[in-house]
């Protein structure tokens, strides 16, 4: 069908074939050898599984190697399941791991023929990979905290439940016209990112009463809009109003061009008072209207270091792991730690991080010990708090430059450079314009390009500045026209901290807009 658009295929295969129904073919390929139709390699994505670029594939070896993505319902792993994912990160990939921004973790160089292996071990332990990618309802992500935390507006973990419930391999939400993204927040510090899901909701206090915020239509890629606030709704009916959004979506979202495929666009096209009117009719709930609730900033949307827990005598322990990467070993070693200190588990966080729940007090600080000892950082710098990275050019076929290892590079530089800068700064090291490190929310973005250095065509970055994330006032990064090499990252975020502490502005994402405003005008004027 040589003249489908990307669209029409797609279209056409999931007709064919619903995501969830390529479970069987993948365990037959992996026992059969036989070679996979393209067509099922699409499918796959509904289990989490995606082709790996051959970037880093030794000479003559042809494997197709695969990533596999673990769908984590709330974040939430226990010790046995922590070592559980270390050893198939061992066993079978190479000692690669990432945490992803929607809560999960993903794997590298695995092979097909290992994945009924790896999907049983996944099974024993309570874990699954249903959902985890494709034209379906993806993570729902949560505040890692809720449910221990003492300051929580509210404990959401049932209806994160619910929704899952709701979601979880129904056939009636699988094919969606693209991907669907939902928080779901009882934080005190909104630190799911509600401006930039699909649909969210976020606990909010109306006086003396509970209601949820209600924002649709938010993303970062091509659909980088910020959410529209539509509401409040009471707790009970939240279900409602997710099930009735899917199902809007589901039968009015575009499906003729998957660059205008999102939520967003279909709030675009019909307008806010049209979809709220729909959405009503279809839910049979009435939203509330009234004021907007405030919202806490981006920066202070944190949960590193020692919080109080509702457990009297408890505590949680928030720890940064710089771009989410965590290796095989690491996962084990913290399992055992977990273990050791008899600690209720972790909660992966929306911002490649982790926090380990309900450690008693008389071991907290000894835990913290261990857990520098082995590498990990309850109480980050400033840079290894915030510095995002998308998969980057290794192991994904979209990135023009890598990411991971640069951002690890370019921390530990700036760690060196300014080990006593307190200023809230947020990095995101994006390999591809796809938005996957969240580049457009935070102050400095740097987003896959090639750059020219005299003939030389260069693997690196576009620079964004001035992200900003706080309910209204939200903002998206800026285009700056600066590109930089790879190599040259971590000089120019020095010379612009450089820059900001000689300057008599207080706030770096603020200071970054003005600079480079300023510039643009003189640019324009010379």
């Amino acid at each position: 069908m040589a003249n489908e658009t990307k669209a029409e295929r797609i279209e056409r295969i999931k007709r064919e074939k619903d995501g969830l129904d390529v479970i069987a073919d993948i365990y037959r390929y992996a026992k059969t050898g036989e070679a996979i139709d393209p067509e099922d390699i699409d499918r796959f994505k509904w289990y989490g599984i995606y082709t790996q670029n051959r970037s880093l594939q030794e000479e003559g070896d042809d494997t197709q190697y695969y990533m596999l993505r673990v769908k984590l319902d709330g974040g939430y792993l226990t010790s046995k399941q922590v070592e559980v994912l270390g050893e198939i990160s061992v066993q079978f990939g190479r000692e690669s791991g990432d945490i992803t921004t929607r809560q999960d973790i993903q794997f590298h160089w695995l092979k097909i023929e290992d994945f009924p292996e790896i999907l049983e071990r996944l099974s024993t332990v309570g874990l699954s990979v249903l959902g985890a990618s494709g034209d379906c309802p993806r993570n729902i992500v949560s505040c890692p905290v809720n449910g221990f935390d003492h300051g929580q507006i509210d404990d959401v973990r049932d209806v994160v439940v619910a929704l899952n419930n709701l979601y979880r391999g129904n056939p009636d939400f699988s094919n969606l016209p693209r991907k669907f993204k939902i928080g779901v927040s009882g934080c005190n510090k909104h630190c799911i990112q509600h401006e930039v899901q699909d649909l969210a909701f976020t606990a909010v206090k109306n006086g003396d009463e509970l209601r949820f915020s209600v924002s649709v239509g938010g993303g970062q890629a091509s659909n980088r809009r910020i959410a529209d606030h539509i509401g409040y709704v009471k707790r009970r009916d939240i279900v409602k109003i997710a099930e009735a959004v899917a199902r809007i979506y589901r039968d009015f979202g575009r499906r003729d061009n998957r660059n205008k495929a999102r939520l967003g666009h279909l709030v675009d096209e019909w307008g806010v008072e049209r979809f709220v009117r729909e959405l009503e009719q279809e839910s049979r709930v009435e939203l509330e209207r009234y004021d907007n609730a405030p919202f806490t900033p981006y920066p202070r949307r944190t949960h590193f270091g020692v919080g109080a827990t509702i457990r009297k005598g408890y505590n949680t322990i928030g720890c940064a792991m710089t771009s989410g990467r965590i290796s095989g070993e690491k996962l084990l070693k913290l399992g055992r730690i977990l273990e050791l200190y008899k600690a209720d588990g972790i909660t992966l966080t929306s911002t490649q991080n982790f926090v380990i729940l309900n450690v008693h007090t008389d071991a907290t600080e000894p835990m913290i010990d261990t857990l520098q000892a082995v590498g990990f950082h309850p109480y980050p710098s400033v840079f290894e708090a915030r510095t995002l990275a998308c998969t980057g050019l290794n192991f994904c076929k979209f990135a023009v430059s890598e990411t991971k290892d640069l951002a690890i590079e370019v921390v530990e530089y700036l760690n060196r450079r300014f080990p006593d800068f307190d200023e809230p700064v947020s990095i995101s090291i994006n390999g591809c314009p796809n938005s996957c490190a969240h580049p457009h929310i935070v102050d400095l973005g740097f987003v896959g390009a090639i750059v020219k250095r005299g003939d030389e065509r260069l693997k690196g970055f576009d620079l964004i500045v001035g992200g900003h994330l706080e309910g209204k006032e939200s903002r998206f990064a800026v285009k700056t026209g600066v590109k930089v090499a790879s190599d040259e990252v971590a000089a120019l975020i020095e010379s612009l901290i450089e820059d900001f502490e000689g300057s008599n502005s207080i706030n770096f994402g603020n200071f970054l807009l003005e600079k480079y405003a300023y510039e643009s005008v003189m640019a324009s004027t010379a």
